[in-house]
């Protein structure tokens, strides 16, 4: 019997469950939308989402320039400010997030990404102590594996977004739970389930709910966190050892299914994917798996930029342009791991300079700039040809 290192098995059995049988992709063209109208910052713009401090919109709100000027396309809302260990960030009650949506909304003619993390149970921004209607973990969900009892739990976190004007909802959380003791996925009950199927269909129903009350949903954490020993919010996470393949199902059925508004990258660190950086900062996983041999043709979105397992390794202007060439679509500047109000600003201006001197290709921010277009238009993403058995 022929002896097959770890290795070849590894890759062999990657290429299995990215259908290597069917031929490379080949991107179709995106929709002709006009962009020769728009300003270069209007487009750049639309490339960051940023977090921020206050409860309402006022001439001292941190973010209210860049919005009035269409420097920033969206926002983050957190309840509660990392750095200072307090409540005191975005959201107080019902009343108050509506009226700070609407006061957002109100600073450009253009849509505002209004988005936030409301996965249900312990990841929950919109809490019962605000005023909010409680919620169900999806590792509750997944064991119950009732599809139709998760769109109704789902619909109602999707009825209480819409009520409040929030847009973009950074879930359904589509890690397999392989490491129940991982402290940022499996102890945080964020997972539906080790098995992909059950993620699979759980995650479906979980979607369907957001997208008949028109709210868009993100898969997060592309290629897989489920199995992980240690947080990315803190610093170098390597999963090498301990991931598989089959981690990438539940993405490639909910790319497949065209459910897939949009794909949030982890930065976990995988030598058998990149020997060299990690998958936020990856051409080869952003680019060459997720986008090349699984065709999605949406948007990608990074976990938020200020993370350590970035922010520790990285530059700012280093990390923001490896994103950008990896693929990514759009940033995250939360400002919720550290709090810097020139995060934001300096992150325009550094996509602005790498445009300028050529290192990032005008085409390819008109490029992100059409799918974070469609993603508002509520359109969707067509493309998936990757089998998922």
């Amino acid at each position: 019997m022929t002896h097959i290192s770890r290795r070849t098995f590894f890759r062999q059995a990657l290429s299995f469950c990215l259908a290597a049988a069917f031929p490379p992709f080949s991107p179709s063209l995106l929709p002709a939308t006009t962009v020769s109208h728009l300003s270069l910052e209007e487009m750049i713009g639309a490339m960051v989402i940023g977090g921020f401090r206050g409860f309402k919109v006022s001439k001292t709100l941190p973010v209210a320039g860049e919005i009035r000027r269409e420097d920033l396309g969206g926002v983050v809302l957190y309840d509660y400010d990392v750095p200072t260990h307090t409540p005191h960030r975005n959201i107080a009650s019902p009343a108050q997030v509506t009226s700070l949506c609407k006061g957002l909304q109100s600073l450009r003619p253009a849509p505002l990404t209004i988005a936030i993390d409301e996965e249900g149970g312990r990841i929950s921004r919109l809490k019962q102590k605000y005023g909010f209607p409680p919620t169900v973990s999806a590792q509750a969900l997944g064991k119950r594996n009732d599809p139709s009892y998760t769109y109704r739990r789902a619909l109602g976190i999707a009825k209480t977004l819409k009520s409040v004007g929030i847009t973009l909802n950074f879930a359904p959380v589509v890690d397999l739970n392989i490491n129940p003791d991982n402290p940022v996925i499996g102890r945080l009950q964020r997972s539906f389930s080790a098995d992909p199927d059950v993620v699979i269909h759980q995650a479906l129903a979980f979607i369907r709910a957001h997208h008949d009350l028109g709210i868009k949903c993100t898969l997060k954490h592309f290629p897989g966190h489920g199995s992980s020993t240690t947080d990315s919010h803190l610093g170098f996470v390597d999963i090498t050892d301990t991931w598989s393949p089959i981690e990438l199902k539940p993405f490639q059925a909910i790319i497949q299914a065209k459910k897939a508004d949009a794909v949030m990258t982890a930065h976990v660190f995988n030598k058998r994917l990149d020997t060299r950086y990690p998958a936020t900062l990856s051409k080869r996983i952003v680019t060459g798996i997720l986008r090349d041999r699984m065709g999605y043709d949406g948007v990608i979105i990074s976990d938020d930029m200020q993370m350590g397992a970035i922010r520790k390794y990285y530059g700012f202007e280093q990390a923001i342009t490896l994103a950008i060439q990896a693929g990514i679509d759009i940033l995250i500047i939360a400002n919720n791991t550290i709090y810097d109000p020139t995060a934001i600003p300096r992150a325009l201006a550094i996509i602005r300079g790498l445009v300028d001197r050529g290192t990032i290709s005008l085409s390819r921010i008109e490029a992100s700039y059409r799918r974070i277009m469609k993603l508002k238009a509520g359109q969707v993403p067509q493309k998936g040809h990757v089998k998922t058995s």
